[in-house]
């Protein structure tokens, strides 16, 4: 395993950090999109909880969750637990929104939350702006969705927060030295199985009737859980922050794009007027500088 784990990050060095970026960008919504489709076959949480199961399963054999809590402190352990019922509440959150609303307007509503931090992280005008605009953008988007369905709205401002509970908390973790990135998640998506268990189980043994619906649900977790977070730490350890940052511009229009393709949700001009607003104030926001640890 050690060799096949040294082959791959030879493999993985020779190919330009964007590249690894634009894999992300494109996985990091085509797993929901097709989440979606599965929605009235399985159900909204059976599906999420599906998701967290394979990817959990996934990695286990390599991150080996049991050894990570085992080995962590209390305060570390304490950070873990939070760390994995975020993830399982954010999976379940997101996907009830995408249930209601166009994965574009899902999409702008979590990036606002990620230039807040941002904002929290180094303030300055240039943040204030960026985080104007974007709520601007988002705002567009909104439009008369606020009367026609304030319970997807909900769901989606939820996910939006718990996303920055998700960036803060891991990042508190990193303070720690809590292992690596992916350790992290393994523990994570170990301590998330257990919590949606009771929520999702019910609607997800549907699919354990047909093979396909399985295949496919297994596949929404590989594309949303597995696939992008693995390119995210290859594009993340090769770039700098900064530009990091900046390609964070590109997955509202990421999530549209797929949106048309995948589940015909045809983006009106207003909405993509709103769009290129998130994307602008995701592209000039500036990140706060990273801390030593």
């Amino acid at each position: 395993m050690m060799a096949q784990a040294l082959t791959f990050s030879r493999i993985a060095d020779k190919v330009p950090p964007h590249a690894w970026f634009a894999v992300s960008a494109v996985f990091h919504y085509l797993g929901p999109a097709f989440a979606v489709l599965l929605f009235p076959h399985v159900g909204v949480l059976g599906v999420a909880w599906l998701r967290i199961a394979s990817a959990a399963a996934i990695f286990a054999p390599v991150t080996r969750p049991w050894r990570t809590l085992a080995r962590a402190d209390r305060h570390t352990r304490r950070l873990l637990l939070a760390f994995g019922v975020c993830l399982a509440a954010m999976n379940c959150s997101f996907y009830l929104a995408l249930d209601r609303l166009p994965i574009s307007l899902v999409a702008a509503i979590e990036f606002v939350g990620t230039i807040g931090v941002a904002l929290y992280g180094l303030r300055s005008r240039r943040n204030v702006a960026a985080l104007a605009v974007a709520v601007a953008g988002t705002f567009l988007l909104i439009d008369v969705k606020w009367s026609s369905d304030p319970a997807g709205l909900g769901w989606a401002f939820l996910n939006g927060a718990l996303f920055v509970t998700y960036i803060v908390l891991g990042h508190r973790l990193a303070r720690a030295g809590a292992s690596d990135g992916v350790t992290n998640l393994g523990a994570a998506m170990a301590i998330a199985f257990l919590f949606v268990l009771p929520f999702g189980f019910g609607e997800a043994i549907a699919a354990f009737s047909s093979p396909l619906l399985l295949a496919a649900a297994v596949g929404v977790g590989i594309c949303s859980s597995v696939i992008p977070y693995i390119c995210d730490q290859l594009a993340m350890s090769r770039l700098p922050r900064a530009s990091f940052a900046l390609l964070l511009s590109l997955l509202p229009v990421t999530a549209t794009v797929i949106g048309v393709i995948v589940l015909a949700q045809f983006p009106s001009p207003t909405d993509i007027l709103g769009i290129m607003l998130v994307v602008s104030g995701v592209a000039i926001h500036k990140p706060a500088p990273e801390t030593a640890h």
